[in-house]
């Protein structure tokens, strides 16, 4: 018999072997995959105004030449990949670290965006992108239809 303090998730094998076995059970669990891939790709608050959209990234770490931001017809892409490595020998040992991150996230662009002045700036961990909307597209933003 089991108690459910010992027991993960329904599973028999005690929550205790869950650090051991978790290297297989992320090759195996593609639940879990998911749910890691997940939490590389940053989060994005979109706004829209009357002149313009802005897209707000959160991305902590990562320096301006990080990314690559491409408009391509009526899709932007915003990519970036990083690498980083640790190296620390000091007495008998000898650590090495390694991180390589990347996101790579798209959006169909309406055709109101004039695309030939988008904007980006990068500061204090937020990627700010900056959209505006052709003329044509502020006038039509707000209008009184009356009814006959």
């Amino acid at each position: 018999m089991t108690t459910k303090a010992l027991t993960r998730n329904g599973s028999r094998l005690p929550a205790l072997f869950d650090d051991f076995f978790k290297p297989w059970n992320e090759w195996f669990d593609r639940e879990s995959v998911w749910q890691n891939q997940l939490l590389t790709i940053p989060a994005v608050n979109v706004t829209e105004t009357k002149n313009n959209y802005e897209l707000d990234f959160a991305v902590p770490g990562m320096e301006k030449s990080d990314f690559n931001i491409h408009v391509d017809g009526n899709m932007l892409t915003i990519s970036s990949e990083k690498e980083t490595q640790k190296n620390e020998e000091e007495g008998h040992y000898n650590r090495k670290e390694y991180n390589y991150s990347s996101f790579k996230r798209s959006f169909s662009l309406p055709e109101e965006i004039a695309k030939d002045s988008i904007l980006a700036s990068y500061d204090k961990g937020i990627l700010k992108l900056v959209l505006p909307k052709k003329e044509e597209a502020k006038k039509l933003l707000s209008k009184t239809i009356t009814v006959k």
